[in-house]
């Protein structure tokens, strides 16, 4: 991911004060910020707060970021970082007569950082290639995909297509995803075909 090259070209035009980059950073990453918050077992209240504060350094901070394409690693560690400070701050005000239980473990696995920023990006990159499909494919997809799957009887009647009709315009759905140029850098292309 260090070397994707849209992550480098939202960063400069963040950076140049394109309001859409912004919007996208925030909207692409937020989900990361929430997660390690989850992680850190803060409240909704405090993760908001983590979150507020990291936006706020990314604005200071992006125009020095040496390696663009390391935004995620940045935000991940900068979001770690406050999260923290917050648990410190609580810890003074006397939260080490908690139980165990709910006490937060000391050891911080930076593996299971990790793994949050690549599921970010995956999940980000996925969003735009499904937001880039026509409205069909993306109908279609999302009734697929809903928890529970909806019925090809269901299917076929919220979409006025045949059942027939269903699995082939899948497969046509998921082949424009593959292609997508959003996920050029999580896909690597299958080795035997062609």
């Amino acid at each position: 991911m260090r070397d994707d090259p849209y992550v480098i070209t939202l960063v400069a035009r963040a950076t140049d004060g394109d309001q859409t980059a912004w919007d996208e950073i925030i909207e692409r990453y937020s989900p990361l910020v929430w997660r390690i918050g989850l992680r850190y077992r803060l409240s909704p209240e405090d993760i908001a707060d983590v979150g507020q504060k990291v936006w706020m350094l990314l604005v200071e901070k992006i125009g020095s970021l040496r390696e663009p394409a390391a935004l995620p690693g940045w935000l991940a560690k900068t979001t770690q970082n406050e999260c923290l400070h917050v648990l410190g701050e609580a810890r003074r005000h006397d939260h080490a007569e908690l139980p165990p239980e709910d006490q937060m473990p000391t050891d911080h696995d930076t593996s299971l950082i990790e793994e949050e920023i690549l599921l970010a990006e995956r999940n980000a990159a996925l969003r735009a290639a499904l937001a880039e499909l026509p409205h069909p494919c993306r109908e279609l997809l999302s009734m697929m995909i809903c928890d529970p799957p909806c019925k090809y009887e269901d299917i076929s009647a919220t979409l006025g297509m045949k059942m027939g009709s269903i699995g082939p315009l899948r497969a046509r759905c998921l082949e424009r995803i593959r292609r997508s140029p959003h996920l050029a850098t999580i896909i690597r292309p299958r080795r035997g075909k062609g």
